[in-house]
């Protein structure tokens, strides 16, 4: 466990928390990114600009993170694109299975204590499990 960073984790959950809340609150809103997304790609919703200013907050956020702390946002990536493209294609296939996807129901869903989204999370964790067991212990990637 060499990246163990409580502190850190616990401020990011705090604030992954207090934005999803704050969204429900004020916005009657759930802050499910795959939904928050797509609908940006709906032309005729008359929602676009707090959907925009979502995104851009979390783009905001992490380019800040990489700004003060770029010792922390070192990203190591041995994949090929078709590798990334397949995972991009499977993940938003999944999202569209599952409705929604693990900010929706893992935060918001779990938290409301919705049957589904507990269900949902819970195949999202074994399904990430069983994807690094092959790849790692049956395949041999690194």
């Amino acid at each position: 466990m060499e990246n163990f960073t409580p502190l850190s984790a616990l401020a990011g959950g705090l604030m992954i928390g207090l934005g999803a809340a704050v969204l429900l609150l004020v916005g009657g809103r759930m802050a499910g990114v795959s939904g928050i997304v797509s609908g940006m790609l709906k032309p005729s919703l008359d929602d676009q600009l707090w959907r925009a200013c979502f995104v851009a907050g979390l783009l905001a956020g992490a380019g800040a993170y990489a700004f003060f702390a770029p010792d922390n946002f070192i990203v190591q990536f041995d994949a090929t694109a078709g590798t990334v493209a397949a995972a991009g294609l499977m993940v938003g296939y999944g999202t569209q299975l599952c409705h929604g996807c693990t900010s929706g129901h893992g935060i918001c869903g779990v938290g409301r204590l919705s049957p589904r989204s507990i269900v949902a999370t819970a195949l999202f964790v074994a399904s990430a499990m069983s994807t690094v067991f092959m790849t790692r212990h049956m395949m041999g990637a690194a």
